[in-house]
């Protein structure tokens, strides 16, 4: 198949460098120093026992022209850089092209044939104007929920850190013949890629941490082992998930694991740092919209009270104005005491970075 990745990050370099090492005729849509560096050496794949793969035959280019009608466009970037390439990404199209979208948090996409009483709602808070909606077509969207942890270690090398799994499902919950070759596709290439009658819920079950997990990280900057074991903090997320499971059961959602259980899976971990402490750190924009403002806006439109996320909200917004204001990141900075012991344990500050 005629594959295009846009986006080369962590995850889009994983899922393009396996399908590329499986056959598959794979083009990323990158831009910078990913672009020279795939251009020149393919993209690098070190696996999770330490194996280096080369995709030495990828094709990498900017130009959404030159890369023409693919069979299957991969979104491979976060929720609020989708709109930067929403304007071009038309441009991949063919009669049949699907669009397979791995964004974090509720996508654009989520009351397009969803039937109910929302059907075809917006999602403003990822979409404001309306425009990912009219330039990418609900009926070439299939859903996809990104499990796997990998990094950027460097331009053109991504490290797979853990996980194979990208459920996949057709927005009206039917079980498609295109779902099913894609899922094939992926399988082919060693992901475990299976076909959902309800990604939504799936959605949802990855949504339930990374609303909870993610802002109290970025704010607190702190792992998730560190969160999970810090009572207080557990407390506090346990209650922003509830407030989430209350939204979710009001549009039909129902979670497959106990709360307890999510819990204890972000526990076990360990001392990872989400995402978003990343993105603060590095001074890149939080997540936040996708993955906290969406569930807000779904709130408000069940009426359901959600004090706690709301909380966590607007203090992980002004810390984004902060960040902006001040043209840098938040990292804390650590010192070795007189005294010569653990560095760790003498808390310096924060800066801008």
């Amino acid at each position: 198949m005629k594959i295009a990745v846009i986006g080369a990050g962590a995850i889009g370099g994983l899922v393009g460098a396996r399908l590329a090492l499986a056959g598959e005729d794979v083009t990323f849509l990158v831009r910078g120093a990913n672009l020279d560096a795939i251009r020149n050496r393919g993209i690098r794949l070190v696996e999770m026992d330490g194996r280096v793969q080369v995709a030495a035959g990828v094709r990498a280019t900017d130009d959404y022209d030159a890369a023409g009608p693919q069979d299957i466009v991969i979104v491979a970037l976060k929720a609020h850089q989708v709109a930067d390439v929403a304007g071009r990404i038309g441009r991949l199209f063919g009669p049949r092209t699907i669009v397979v979208t791995m964004q974090n948090g509720i996508p654009f996409w989520y009351f397009h044939r969803h039937g109910g009483p929302f059907e075809g709602r917006a999602v403003h808070s990822v979409d404001p104007q309306g425009d990912l909606a009219r330039r990418i077509p609900p009926e070439r969207i299939l859903g996809c929920v990104v499990y796997p942890a990998a990094e950027l270690m460097s331009p053109g090398v991504i490290r797979h850190i853990e996980g194979e799994r990208f459920p996949l499902g057709e927005l009206d919950g039917s079980t498609s013949e295109r779902a099913l070759a894609v899922s094939a596709c992926f399988q082919h290439a060693g992901l475990k890629a299976p076909v959902l009658e309800d990604i939504r819920a799936e959605i949802w079950l990855k949504l339930w941490g990374n609303l909870s997990f993610n802002p109290i990280s970025a704010l607190a900057h702190s792992t998730l082992v560190d969160i999970c074991q810090h009572p207080l903090a557990r407390d506090l997320a346990a209650n922003m998930m509830r407030e989430a499971e209350a939204v979710a059961a009001k549009l039909g959602i129902s979670f497959r694991v106990t709360l307890d259980r999510r819990i204890a899976g972000a526990e076990k971990i360990g001392k990872h740092k989400t995402s978003m402490l990343q993105d603060v750190e590095a001074g890149r924009g939080p997540e936040i919209d996708a993955l906290v403002g969406s569930v807000i806006e779904l709130a408000r439109m069940t009426d359901t009270p959600t004090p706690h996320i709301d909380s966590a909200y607007a203090l992980v917004k002004l810390l984004e104005q902060t960040m902006t204001e001040a043209r840098g990141g938040v990292r804390l900075q650590f010192r070795v005491r007189p005294d010569g012991s653990d560095p760790s344990s003498s808390l310096l500050g924060v800066k801008a970075c």
